[in-house]
Formats: structure tokens, C-alpha cells, sequence
């Protein structure tokens, strides 16, 4: 089974949640964005949380999907349509003849995810399946999507296939068949402050310049990319002139240059040498995954203690809806 790539949209690539262990060897991390779309995504079409999906940026691509294939679509309202039906996200669907899959641009949020049952069968590259694309590895052929490109899906698990049988007699249409539950993201698109704790260098900076960091919005600028979102608002000024040796960089830590903040993300570079202000909390990623350049955001300072607690709540809650998808799926194919 292989779906058919009509058209490739903006930026469409193959994701997970990243190629850990190698940063010491200069190799990037890379993976989704938004980990939790991913994992939501996944988890509806029965695969371990962390199978590699398309991650589609802005606006989606034209796909050919065949017969049989179950998918989900999370993430950014791409308005989704097969061969013209719009398709609702967030929950397992099945094709049920050969079809076009559209998307339109973001009516919210910026980046979308579409898993497929028994994952995209693409090689494995030092442990993950991940685009590396500044070294053309991972993914597809190490690369964004291209008009052309046939992408092979593996097998999905027993369960899936039950719900395969079991899906058609659902459908309202021809095209497609749908469970009647769906899981909501609305947290994804929140504009309330993100949280952050404080940079390894935070102490490095004026108490005016800590101040407005934590107190004024910041604009994502359209120089931004995977790699970094660049912000501009209130210049941001050192105590005193400093030099710092190289360090590791995690995904969500805010580094500032010439004054200027950079928040870096999936594609960071694997070490810095420029003082960081702050750290994203994990809980707030996602969020900072979904936000659309020439829109603002704005920090709120937390506690680490916070930050972890954070972090166990919203794990705790995917592991619930890990829990409540089963139970629903089972009680499908039971009717």
C-alpha cells in the first residue's frame, strides 16, 4: 500500500520525535514541532506514540490515497477534503476507494500532522525515521516531499484491522468512513503567555532587560524556520560586556543575539555560544509548534518546580486518551 504525492505543499516531511544520542557528533535532533499532535495522531491510528508522520506546514499537500488505508489528521485546521468530502480531524478514518486528499491553507494554527495506520515504512536512520534535511538523510529519501514520490505504509496492528472491518458500515458516503468521537486540540491554539523558566545565563542580563523579556509580547518574524523562531520587540542588554564557551542547546531555549531574542526548535543547531534568557517549559512546545509567523507571543516566568509539574499533568493526560482511544476502538468493533 502507497500513497501517491500530486502535489508536495509548502513544506510537507516525514517526522517523529527526533534522532536522540547523537548531538555530541554534531548530528541535529530534528522530529515534530508539535510532539503532541504527532503523538494524538498516532495513537488514533493504533501505532506506538512516537511512528514517524507527515508534518505539513502552512498548507497541506494533494495526496492519492488507496482503498483500506486508515488515517488521522491533528494539529492545524487545514481543511482537509477527500475527492471534495470535507474529513473530520482528530480520529481514525477510513478510505474507502481511492481518493484525493486536499488541504487548504491554516484557518489556525501552523502546522498539521497526518498519521497513518502501520506507520510510513521508510528506512530507520541512527534510530529514528526523522527528515534530517541540511544532510539529506531520514525520512523520504532525506528530503521534503515532491510531486511524484510514492510513500510505502506498513502494516497496521490487530486491532486497526478489526476496526477496518468494521468501519464501512459507518459511512454516510462513498469516500470515506468516520468514528463519531474525536479528540479536541483548542490548548494548542491558546494565545495566554508561554511559559518559560529561567536561561542558564538569565542572571547575565539587565534587571530591565529581565522585566520585559517576562512582561512584553515579541513578534515571530518571517525570518524564522524550524531551526529558530527570531523575535522582535524590546531590545535585550547584558550587565556587561561577556563571552561564553560553546554549550549544548535544548529545543525551547531562548538564546539572544545583538539584543535580539531567537527561540530554538526542532532543527536547532546542537551547541551555542550565545547567553540564553530563558526555557521554554516542555508542556508549552507544542503550543510554540502551531504559532504562525507576524504573530505575537509573550512569556510568563515559572518556577522549575512548576515546570515539572507542568510536564507530568500533560503526560498523564496523554496517557489517559492513550487509554480512553483503546476503550472507544474496542467498543467500535464490538458493536
Amino acid at each position: 500500500m502507497k500513497l501517491q504525492v500530486v502535489k508536495a505543499g509548502p513544506m510537507t516531511s516525514l517526522q517523529d520525535m527526533g534522532r536522540t544520542g547523537y548531538q555530541k557528533s554534531g548530528v541535529l535532533v530534528n522530529g515534530a514541532m508539535d510532539t503532541w499532535s504527532l503523538r494524538l495522531a498516532n495513537l488514533l491510528v493504533g501505532n506506538a506514540q512516537g511512528e514517524a508522520a507527515l508534518e505539513m506546514t502552512l498548507q497541506g499537500p494533494e495526496l492519492i490515497l488507496p482503498a483500506g488505508l486508515i488515517f488521522a489528521l491533528t494539529g492545524a485546521d487545514m481543511s482537509p477534503s477527500l475527492d471534495g468530502v470535507p474529513v473530520p480531524e482528530g480520529r481514525p478514518i477510513l478510505v474507502l476507494q481511492e481518493s484525493h486528499l486536499r488541504f487548504g491553507i491554516c484557518r489556525r494554527g501552523c502546522r498539521g500532522y497526518m498519521a497513518v495506520s502501520g506507520g510510513f515504512d521508510v528506512p530507520v536512520v541512527m534510530g529514528s525515521k526523522s527528515t534530517y534535511l541540511r544532510a539529506n538523510i531520514g525520512g523520504f529519501e532525506g528530503r521534503a516531499l515532491q510531486a511524484g514520490d510514492r510513500l510505502p505504509v506498513g502494516s497496521p496492528s490487530a486491532l486497526l484491522q478489526k476496526l477496518t472491518a468494521h468501519l464501512p458500515s459507518r459511512a454516510s458516503q462513498k469516500v470515506f468512513a468516520a468514528v463519531s468521537w474525536f479528540i479536541p486540540e483548542d490548548f494548542l491554539f491558546d494565545a495566554s503567555p508561554v511559559r518559560a523558566t529561567k536561561g542558564l545565563q538569565y542572571d547575565w542580563f539587565t534587571e530591565e532587560s529581565c522585566q520585559a523579556f517576562f512582561s512584553k509580547p515579541f513578534l515571530v518574524t518571517m525570518q524564522s524556520d524550524r531551526m529558530g523562531y527570531r523575535l522582535q520587540g524590546e531590545k535585550l542588554a547584558l550587565r556587561e560586556p561577556r563571552e561564553m564557551i560553546s554549550e549544548p542547546i535544548a529545543f525551547g531555549a531562548v538564546q539572544v543575539a545583538d539584543g535580539n531574542p531567537i527561540l530554538l526548535l526542532a532543527d536547532r543547531q546542537t551547541t551555542g555560544g550565545y547567553p540564553k534568557i530563558a526555557q521554554v517549559v516542555l508542556a508549552d512546545l507544542a503550543r510554540i509548534g502551531q504559532r504562525i509567523f507576524d504573530t505575537q507571543i509573550q512569556f510568563s516566568l515559572v518556577s522549575l518546580k512548576e515546570a515539572e509539574a507542568l510536564y507530568l499533568k500533560q503526560e498523564a493526560c496523554l496517557q489517559e486518551l492513550a487509554a480512553a482511544i483503546r476503550q472507544r476502538m474496542e467498543q467500535e468493533i464490538g458493536k
